[in-house]
């Protein structure tokens, strides 16, 4: 088994990760644990998102439809009970759910929104810690790599003074080049991250874009709109208004025929 491992260890010790390493320092050990911090923290944002992202589905799209055309048809238990795992999983159907569930309870409608606005933003909270992770990778990266070339210059100049400026070129060179690798691997880390960073960042904002105009189209619906539906529905009919009688209509009718007459024959009179 020793004989079998013998040759990766040495690959590994010799390897040229060994030798980033030997050439950069401690700050390239930080550099390489920052990366693979990075890309692990990008790996479960994925995951998350995939699983738990607010999205608007076909079936809520149709759901909120059917509450801005018939609010009163809308039950909000039937439709926790017909969700699948998949949608149980959305946050913006819980929030859907529960706001259209508020108003036709009739709730403040200050309380509703205000809860509105908190579900919301519970709902986009499990993306921003992963996203501060990788926008501090990215600017603490070129940090560091100016950090080790800087201690890289320093021991470079601090062996030329120990030889009292004997130090050929060669050597002089040879520092030099090692310290600019902490840079150059700090440059490394931090573009794609940036990049990265901006990108999510930019998914973000769409999904509150869609979260915002999702609760807007719920909201615009207030509870004396279906309110009124069903009222006029279950509206008694010894409460609708009496038609009138003929009698009534006839008398109307003769009055606004000798109304009529009077008018002409005033006008007549003023026009001489």
């Amino acid at each position: 088994m020793s004989d079998f491992l013998a040759p990766l260890s040495s690959t590994l010790a010799d390897g040229p990760l060994h030798q980033l390493l030997a050439m950069g320092g401690p700050v390239m050990i930080v550099l390489l644990v920052m990366a693979v911090l990075g890309l692990v923290t990008f790996i479960y944002l994925i995951l998350v998102g995939a699983l738990y992202a607010p999205r608007l589905s076909k079936k809520l799209k149709s759901i909120i439809t059917l509450w801005q055309q018939n609010p009163a048809s809308v039950n909000p238990q039937v439709i926790r009970q017909q969700a699948n795992r998949w949608a149980k999983l959305n946050p913006l159907q819980n929030l859907v759910t529960n706001t259209i569930e508020a108003l036709q309870n009739k709730q403040d409608d200050r309380q509703v929104r205000e809860t509105a606005a908190r579900d919301a933003q519970q709902g986009l909270e499990p993306f921003e810690a992963p996203l501060k992770i990788i926008e501090v990778i990215a600017a603490l990266a070129p940090l560091l790599g100016l950090l080790g070339t800087v201690l890289g210059m320093m021991e470079a100049f601090s062996a030329m003074a120990a030889t009292e400026g004997r130090a050929n070129a060669s050597q002089l060179s040879g520092g030099i080049y090692e310290a600019l690798t902490t840079t150059a691997a700090g440059l490394v880390v931090a573009i794609p991250f940036a990049a990265l960073a901006a990108w999510i960042e930019f998914r973000l904002r769409r999904i509150h874009k869609v979260v915002n105009s999702t609760l807007v189209s719920v909201l615009t619906v207030t509870p004396e709109a279906f309110s009124g539906q069903v009222e006029s529905l279950s509206e008694p009919a010894s409460e609708a208004p009496a038609k009138p009688t003929t009698s009534q209509t006839r008398s109307e009718a003769e009055d606004e025929q000798e109304l009529e007459t009077h008018s002409r024959h005033r006008f007549a009179n003023a026009t001489g």
